[in-house]
């Protein structure tokens, strides 16, 4: 038996090629754009098969008969037993040009070549997009009662079937397959499509929920889906059969499923919440179209939606097929697949199977750099306060990842030990001293580093000061707040604004500011140190709402309590659990990695949510730690700082890591 076949390299062509060479004694021609030569040694590894029995023929889709020249036509004329047409372009979010040009064109140059070779009988591998969006039942020997198919997909596959069917000279049969997905023995799949672009969503579903939680899924119309080998095996088991001439063949699963029943399959494959409550999509039918269109019109409300279609890796078209109307008779399909053992297997059976290939192979994430010499390799690096503690750390961290890093601090002398510090690692720190409370030098620090470096890329604002002192010992002490609103909220202020103009030429630039955890819990004795920090988060706020169109984006750290020189001063924090500077550095490169709004701790996180919803439980147990844990001596103006602390102040301290008291 000797076969012809168009998109033989392609997904559902190499495995239809590798069944068809099972039988004894065939050859299978392929079509192979020239210049693509490189795919035919692929294909005849994947099928085991020699040079003799799969040949390559030189053409292109988009020509007349294929392209294929005078001579290899008249090789082939009578060879050619069963002639496949899969090459097609299967891709809602393709402009309809492309389409038009492959499905429509494409086809009618098959069929001129099928005909000039005297092919034996065409197989027209479809869609059942093109049936549109019918209405009801679609059965398999409908064709022209095909209604709502203005959409260059259905268009298209709709059209490149009716030139089949009016044109072809040659016996015909039609197959359309449903939606198709990855082999439901090994879940292998070549890109995303259909039900696949929903696993983001499940994805992420799964990393913010658990398990048990009951959640609310999206119900819609029905979808229909099928895996690969089902295709195949239905494909080469049909073509084979007599009495198949002009008559079509739906390759679909004759249960079928409703769209909110195959999410929760597939979201209990991912380990997600099971979705225990469905919304039916239709009700968003009873909006006025009026008020949809008048909305869409909105620029925020389109920025929106576009968002979060990109985030989610939605195509603009997909949710208009959310409430797909049809359903497919396949009642021809399984007359003749009776008795040969060919069936389609159950979603239920196989979804696990899909959703690991997926996750291994074809998440999208998996394909990003995440690293951070990805990240940063090359770029400009500004750390503030670098000099010692978290932003000493973060330098050697930022300039083993091959960063370009500069450090600041007012310390001369500790500015040089980082650098020799740097030199013996076998990079280096570029460094500038210089106080950024004050207004003046800073405008010259900043003038200066545009000039050596053209700006910045990232912006770590760490340079900062804290007070642990309770307001009942600062009447007196006004400076005290003076001075660390002046570092640290003017002096990143300072340094942002003066590095923002260069960003935003360039429409990119990452600022992260180092805030605290005492912004979220509102940590006592600290109300210098913590107003200056939440001045600074409310700062950040407003700025990534300005800038969120200029390429600038901006990352607060409520960073928990670590072990620098800042908090030496107070003796109480030599027992109490806290953050190296090397495990505060992560969170900084997290937060050049992956750009998020806000990067802070469950317990950071609970105390806010606390403060939120129970503000005067909140205050009670802050009062109780404040009146539990003693000032420091620095903080009275003692010299000794030797506390006593209770078995429930140790107690607390051990199961508060990282809090300020």
């Amino acid at each position: 038996m000797r076969y012809f076949v168009t998109g033989a390299t392609g997904f559902i062509g190499k495995r239809l090629v590798k069944r068809l060479l099972e039988r004894k004694g065939s050859v299978v021609y392929f079509l192979i754009r020239q210049g693509s030569e490189g795919k035919v040694k692929a294909l005849r590894e994947f099928c085991g098969a020699s040079a003799a029995r799969v040949i390559p023929v030189t053409g292109d889709l988009t020509s007349k008969k294929l392209g294929v020249s005078v001579d290899v036509i008249k090789q082939l004329k009578g060879q050619v037993d069963h002639f496949y047409h899969l090459a097609a372009i299967y891709d809602l979010g393709a402009d309809e040009a492309s389409q038009i040009v492959v499905n429509v064109d494409g086809t009618r140059n098959t069929v001129e070549l099928a005909r000039a070779i005297g092919a034996g009988h065409f197989h027209h591998v479809s869609s059942i997009a093109a049936a549109g969006l019918y209405e009801g039942v679609f059965r398999e020997d409908m064709f022209a009662e095909a209604e709502n198919y203005e959409h260059p997909y259905f268009m298209t596959k709709h059209e490149s079937e009716k030139i089949v069917r009016a044109e072809c000279k040659v016996p015909w049969s039609v197959y359309r397959p449903a939606m198709v997905v990855g082999d439901s023995q090994t879940g292998e799949m070549d890109k995303i499509d259909g039900p696949y672009y929903f696993f983001k969503l499940i994805q992420r579903m799964r990393q913010l929920l658990p398990p048990w939680l009951p959640s609310i899924g999206l119900e819609g119309g029905r979808i229909n889906i099928v895996p690969v080998d089902f295709v195949v095996a239905a494909l080469a088991t049909i073509s084979h059969q007599k009495e198949i001439a002009s008559r079509c063949f739906h390759l679909v699963d004759p249960v079928g499923y409703r769209v909110g029943d195959v999410l929760d399959i597939f979201s209990k494959a991912a380990h997600a919440p099971k979705m225990n409550l469905f919304i039916n999509a239709a009700l968003l039918g009873f909006i006025p179209r009026s008020i949809t269109k008048g909305l869409l019109a909105l620029a925020p409300v389109r920025r929106v939606r576009a968002a979060i279609m990109t985030d989610l890796g939605l195509p603009e078209d997909m949710l208009t097929f959310v409430n797909y109307p049809t359903r497919f008779d396949c009642r021809d399909t399984l007359a003749a697949l009776k008795g040969t053992g060919v069936e389609c297997p159950n979603l239920r059976d196989y979804a696990w199977r899909l959703w690991d290939y997926w996750e291994r192979h074809l998440d999208p994430e998996l394909h990003i750099d995440r690293s951070l010499r990805g990240t940063v390799g090359g770029k400009v690096v500004l750390i503030t306060g670098g000099s010692s503690g978290i932003g000493l750390a973060a330098a050697h961290k930022f300039a083993e990842a091959g960063a370009i890093t500069l450090i600041c601090g007012r310390d001369q002398d500790k500015l040089d030990e980082a650098c020799a510090q740097a030199k013996a690692r076998g990079y280096q720190f570029v460094a500038y001293a210089v106080d950024i409370s004050e207004s003046e030098p800073c405008a010259s620090f900043v003038a200066r580093v545009m000039q050596d470096h053209g700006g910045v890329d990232f912006l770590i604002n760490n340079a900062g000061r804290s007070i642990r002192r309770a307001i009942e010992s600062s009447y007196d002490r006004f400076h005290d707040y003076e001075r660390t609103m002046q570092l640290n909220y003017f002096g990143s202020l300072r340094v942002t604004t003066g590095f923002l103009p260069g960003m935003v030429a360039k429409h990119k630039g990452h600022v992260v500011n180092i805030s605290s955890i005492g912004v979220l819990t509102n940590a006592p004795r600290f109300s210098a140190y913590v107003a200056s920090k939440a001045a600074l988060d409310a700062w950040t706020r407003c700025a990534s709402s300005e800038f969120a169109d200029q390429g600038v984006t901006f990352t607060t750290i409520n960073m928990p309590l670590v072990r620098t020189p800042m908090i030496a001063p107070t003796g109480l924090y030599n027992n109490v659990p806290t953050l190296s500077p090397e495990e505060a550095a992560d969170m900084i490169a997290q937060a050049c990695i992956f750009k998020p709004v806000r990067i802070a701790t469950r317990l950071g996180i609970t105390g806010q949510v606390l403060h939120a919803l129970l503000p005067r439980v909140a205050q009670i147990a802050m009062n109780t730690s404040f009146r539990m844990f003693p000032d420091s001596s620095a903080a009275k103006g003692a010299k000794a700082d030797k506390p006593k602390l209770s078995a429930e102040a140790v107690a607390m301290q051990q199961m508060m890591r990282g809090i300020h008291f």
